[in-house]
């Protein structure tokens, strides 16, 4: 199955926002979609896929929709420099995950490395996961409440219990997750931290990755110090993050990864743009 897509298979899926994608010897992308696992290789005008049965599923978690020359051009109206760092990640798309794996997912991502989040996504899906051949599924939470009692073989530390309870109120139907899908930015972000270890950056990140609220600028290290670096932006989270939206409107999240990816290759090239 071949997609014509203006995407960076390396620049979208090497960037942390999903953490399921493993890089091959061969230079593709084995990863897993919905329940199918897929294997990615680019091309010059897209990608071509094998393992995904429905085309649509494929383009939705891309979000082909997105026009990313039109969204370069509306922050460029806003700020010259950050447009000007897309030349650094062309094609970087921000997926469309779906919210419950996301959700889950950013509820362990607390006080740790990439790496280490993927470890532990990986080990809950090998313990809870539907098995799908060469990997597992990303488990519902009824799979992970059926054996609530193994938990500790996927080493959460003090996010095991957080885990269970989200788990639990997901199945229970106290967390409505397709539901929360109809609120608007500030109600999605504000519902989204009543849940047990989910504080203002874990609910950016859900509601840009889960949710596909574009508007949304998650704030960590990296970009509070850019921030500061090269706007003067000091203080806490909120007005970090509000700083963000502002300046960058409806497309800030495309902004704020612009500003990580090339933040992040400038620290390992010893080349950090002028700021």
């Amino acid at each position: 199955m071949h997609f014509e897509m203006d995407v960076s298979l390396d620049h979208t899926l090497g960037c942390g926002q999903a953490h399921r994608w493993r890089k091959q010897a061969d230079g593709s992308w084995q990863g897993v979609i919905e329940n199918e696992v897929v294997v990615l290789r680019q091309t010059a005008g897209g990608f071509d896929c094998e393992g995904a049965s429905e085309k649509g599923t494929v383009l939705d978690y891309f979000r082909a929709q997105d026009d990313l020359d039109g969204i370069v051009r509306d922050i460029s109206m806003r700020d010259n420099y950050v447009a000007s760092l897309s030349v650094h990640c062309p094609g970087l798309r921000i997926l469309q995950q779906p919210a419950w794996e996301c959700l889950a997912t950013y509820i362990l991502a607390t006080n740790v490395n990439v790496g280490r989040i993927a470890k532990m996504v990986e080990s809950i899906c090998d313990r809870f996961g539907t098995d799908l051949g060469r990997r597992r599924a990303f488990p519902a939470p009824k799979q992970i409440l059926d054996f609530a009692e193994e938990i500790g073989e996927c080493h959460l530390g003090f996010r095991e219990g957080r885990f269970l309870e989200l788990a639990g109120r997901v199945e229970g139907g106290g967390i409505d997750i397709e539901g929360m899908g109809e609120l608007g930015y500030e109600e999605l972000t504000q519902e989204l931290q009543t849940i047990n270890g989910v504080g203002p950056k874990v609910a950016d990140c859900v509601a840009l990755f889960g949710y596909g609220r574009l508007e949304a600028f998650p704030v960590d290290v990296r970009i509070r110090n850019i921030l500061s670096r090269r706007y003067g932006v000091e203080g806490g989270y909120a007005r970090a993050s509000a700083f963000g939206r502002s300046r960058f409107g409806k497309y800030a999240g495309y902004a704020q990864e612009f500003l990580y990816h090339s933040d992040f290759i400038a620290q390992k090239t010893g080349t950090r743009p002028h700021t």
